[in-house]
Order: C-alpha cells, then sequence, then structure tokens
C-alpha cells in the first residue's frame, strides 16, 4: 500500500497537533482519575469534541464513557471505532518529571489511594483526541464513518460497580452505526516510534480472583479457643505456586495474589481474610481449569485447618485477539507511518485490555507503540539503551513515556481510520 496525497495532509495536520496533544497528556497525566470516576477527563474530551464540529458527542455511557460520531462527507457503510481507555491507577507517580501526578483519591473504596497515570492511559487519550482533530479536517474525503471511543474503567471498577468495555457495548454505545473494525493500541516499554504486533493472542485472557478465609475469632493468648485463619492463607498461597504445574507447561498461566486483607489486630486472631489477585491464560480455553483447581486448593487448604473458605471469580475478560487477516491487512499502513524497520512482531504477553470486547465482537487490531529509551536486542527483547532513562514496565511507579512519540500514535489512528474507510484496510475475505 503506498502513499497518497491524503496520507502526506494526515500527517501534516497530525504534526501541527504535536504541541496540543503533549499538552493534553501532560495535563492528563498531572490530574489522574480512577475507574469509574473519570469526570474531569470526560469533560475535557467531551468539549473538545464539539469543538471540533463532530456530528454527534455522547457522554455518560457506562458512567464516563465518551463516544464522538464524526461522519465522512463520502458515501461509504464501513464504520471505523478508534479507542482509548482513559482511567489511571492507584499507583505513586516516581516518573521524576514536573508534571508528575501528586493526586490523592480518599473516597475510592479501599482507599485513600496515590493516583498517577502509570499505565499510559493519558498517552491514549490525548492521542485519540489529537486524531479526531485530524480527521475532523478531512471530513470531506471520508467515506464512511469514525468513532472516537473514550473508554471509562479499563483497569477494571470497584467489584460492586459495572464498568469497562463490556458496559459500553450494554449500554448500546455501539448498536448505531456499528463498526466494522476497532482499532487501539498500548504505550509500552519498547523503542521509541516501534509498532509491536502479534498474530493471535496479543494479550491473554484475565479473571480477578476474591478469595475469603474464615475462622473463629479469639484473643491471640489462646488460639486453641479459636480458629486461626492465617495458616490456611499460608497453605493456600504456598500452593498456588503449584498451579502452574498442572497446566499445559506449553501455555503460559500465571495465578497472582496482590492484596490480602484482614480482620483484627496484633493481639487478636482474626475472623476472616480476604485475598485478592488475578489469573491469566494465554489460552482462554485454560481459565476453567486453573479455576476448578484453584477453588479445590483453597477450599481443602482451609479444611486441613480447621477453616472454611470461599472463592469468587469477577470481571472476566477475554483474550485480544489479533487474527492473521486483519494483521495481513494492518501491515502496510504500520509500515508507511513508522517505517518497515520499525515493525515487529512481539511475544506472548500475559496482560490484559478489555478492548478484546470491541476487537472480538467487530473485528480489528490492536498494538503496542514504544515509548522508553530502549532498542531490541537480537532476540527482540528491549533493553536500556546507554545515557537513556531506562526501562520502566507499566503499572510501575517509575513509569514513563516519550512526549516526542506521541504524535506517532495520532499518525496511527488517522492513517488506519482512513484505510479501513478507503477499503485498503480490510482482510481479504470481506474485500
Amino acid at each position: 500500500m503506498g502513499r497518497d496525497a491524503i496520507h502526506d495532509e494526515l500527517d501534516d495536520r497530525a504534526a501541527k497537533e504535536a504541541d496540543r496533544v503533549v499538552a493534553w497528556r501532560r495535563h492528563l497525566h498531572r490530574h489522574p482519575e480512577l475507574s469509574n470516576r473519570e469526570v474531569k477527563t470526560a469533560r475535557l474530551v467531551a468539549n473538545h469534541l464539539r469543538a471540533l464540529g463532530v456530528d454527534e458527542v455522547r457522554t455518560d455511557i457506562a458512567g464516563h464513557g465518551v463516544v464522538g460520531v464524526l461522519r465522512g462527507g463520502l458515501p461509504g457503510d464501513r464504520v471505523v471505532a478508534l479507542r482509548a481507555d482513559t482511567d489511571a491507577l492507584p499507583v505513586r507517580d516516581l516518573c521524576g518529571t514536573d508534571f508528575a501526578s501528586e493526586a490523592v483519591d480518599a473516597d475510592y473504596p479501599g482507599g485513600p489511594f496515590p493516583v498517577s497515570h502509570a499505565c499510559g492511559h493519558d498517552c491514549h487519550t490525548a492521542m485519540l483526541m489529537g486524531a479526531a482533530t485530524v480527521l475532523a479536517g478531512v471530513r470531506d474525503r471520508l467515506p464512511g464513518t469514525v468513532l472516537f471511543v473514550f473508554q471509562p474503567a479499563e483497569e477494571g471498577p470497584p467489584v460492586t460497580e459495572a464498568g469497562g468495555a463490556r458496559a459500553m457495548v450494554e449500554a448500546g454505545a455501539f448498536a448505531d452505526p456499528v463498526p466494522t473494525m476497532a482499532f487501539g493500541m498500548h504505550v509500552t516499554p519498547y523503542p521509541k516510534g516501534y509498532l509491536g504486533y502479534r498474530i493471535g493472542n496479543q494479550y491473554g485472557a484475565s479473571s480477578l480472583i476474591r478469595i475469603v478465609v474464615s475462622g473463629r475469632q479469639v484473643h491471640g493468648s489462646t488460639p486453641w479457643e479459636g480458629i486461626d485463619p492465617m495458616p490456611a492463607v499460608g497453605a493456600v498461597l504456598t500452593g498456588i505456586g503449584q498451579l502452574y504445574r498442572q497446566v499445559s507447561a506449553f501455555d503460559p498461566v500465571t495465578v497472582t495474589i496482590g492484596h490480602i486483607e484482614d480482620v483484627g489486630r496484633f493481639n487478636i486472631i482474626g475472623e476472616t481474610v480476604t485475598l485478592w489477585g488475578t489469573i491469566r491464560c494465554d489460552v482462554e480455553s485454560d481459565m476453567a481449569e486453573v479455576q476448578h483447581r484453584l477453588t479445590t486448593l483453597v477450599e481443602h487448604s482451609a479444611a486441613a485447618y480447621g477453616a472454611t473458605a470461599s472463592v469468587e471469580y469477577l470481571q472476566s475478560v477475554p483474550p485480544v485477539h489479533n487474527s492473521g487477516p486483519w494483521v495481513e491487512a494492518g501491515l502496510p499502513t504500520f509500515r508507511r507511518v513508522v517505517g518497515e524497520e520499525r515493525v515487529v512482531e512481539t511475544g506472548a504477553t500475559l496482560g490484559y485490555d478489555d478492548v478484546s470486547e470491541l476487537v472480538g465482537r467487530f473485528g480489528g487490531l490492536y498494538v503496542m507503540l514504544g515509548v522508553q529509551d530502549a532498542a531490541l536486542d537480537p532476540s527482540g527483547r528491549p533493553v536500556p539503551v546507554e545515557g537513556g532513562r531506562g526501562l520502566a514496565p507499566n503499572h510501575n511507579p517509575h513509569f514513563y513515556a516519550d512526549d516526542d512519540t506521541l504524535v506517532t500514535g495520532v499518525r496511527l489512528h488517522a492513517h488506519v481510520a482512513h484505510d479501513h474507510l478507503a477499503g485498503s484496510l480490510l482482510p481479504r475475505s470481506t474485500k
């Protein structure tokens, strides 16, 4: 797929928006909001879309979701949904910039929490705002419709609340018009400006775990008069390390406990202990087997110590799957935008992203955009470059993203949208 005059214009318009995109990103980074609390972020996005004069701006979707509808000036039935996630994380900000977040959410369930964009969703939101500006400027030459989808709660809402991509689907956000392609990207610790893709599961399947182990509360000086849930918890934590050996060694699986709550104090053997964690599976069909084995481990470990236990599996997310035909269709566009040598195939990852709810329903692609001081070693793994800031993974307090790379994300959105609507970015079977 070669370049047309429209591609040059998209790039020129993106370059002119680069400074504004950086400013939006820095503003969002300084003012992050947790899942299902993205009030100010949604307002910023909606106001910008209205200022652009898009045909419709739909707000308050599944919480604070925003969808802008841009109808092209040329006839066409295709509809591309460009998606960005908008929520932040309960993580300290140690990225070392003058726009680092100092936000604290004192009211969030389980808080207070420090809040930061340690996963890069500030970049995603700013890049899509820039792409909306670019595409609105060429709407008279677009044969179809663009949906600008700003999704809340990608990191998962509080367990007592609904939210995320599935909630937007169920709210009818994609019923009229129905997308013929969904596209998005995630910033990652790869070399600046590199685009990573994977045929198959780009991200794994995920399930939130809540384990409650219950005993009988008693004073710490007389443990024989009660039932201590802590030994059972210890057995569960130890046993989780053996679960990987009971599922295929060729299909990555991980079970992680990230948070533990107890009820009591230093001289009280408490009644309950709650463990929060996640299961990740590269192959979605492994999820049921892992859940069965984990439930067996928990219940039997508790029984061995005279305690009881329950396990719940919440907020399931399917894997992000890039099919071969869609990747084949997208590669020419990717190579045009970032350069052939910067388009690289990545390995599997057990991260999750609920953009899978859109790609799985409507078809499309999800890719990785490198934003850090890195190079690729001979095996294709990112390594730090001398004199750079090093590598900091997503969800780490030190995570950072290079501002100069944001315009590449704007161009990717714009080129993908145009090419799909124009009919060049389509799987062979649908052309």
